[in-house]
């Protein structure tokens, strides 16, 4: 059933690399009914619990994740993270970049999902007003 709704929901979602229906499913839930209310990237990303917080001191600058936000969905964009570091070798050359560069591996995982975030909002607010679109057409 889930996989049924989400391919009518959002098959852009699910066409994405790593992202399965069941965590196209959470972070769909995530989003809600309204993405209205989720005025841009950054407040989808802190309401998965995927937005950076300073924990730096002394000389070392560094963020670590939010802790807050919604669980499951910062489970889900994990998953995806990890999927892509296995078979996307875009994202290995980037984790590879930015290890060399001196970022623990956390670190680059903490981007991957901030990034994955930004372009999950970016499906459902398209989806969302290709929905509203087609309700006010008919």
């Amino acid at each position: 059933m889930i996989k049924a709704i989400v391919e009518e929901l959002a098959p852009e979602l699910v066409a994405r690399n790593s992202i399965g229906h069941n965590g196209a499913a959470q972070l769909l839930l995530t989003a809600g009914d309204n993405p209205d209310r989720l005025k841009s990237e950054a407040s989808f990303a802190a309401l998965c619990g995927v937005t950076p917080v300073p924990a730096s001191s002394g000389k070392t600058i560094r963020h670590r994740l939010n802790r807050g936000g919604d669980r499951a969905a910062n489970s889900a964009l994990h998953l995806i993270a990890i999927g892509r570091l296995r078979t996307d070798e875009k994202t290995r050359a980037y984790v590879a970049r930015r290890v060399a560069e001196g970022h623990s591996k956390l670190e680059v995982i903490r981007i991957l999902k901030r990034y994955i975030a930004r372009e999950v909002y970016g499906v459902i607010i398209r989806r969302h007003r290709e929905v509203n679109a087609s309700r006010f057409a008919a």
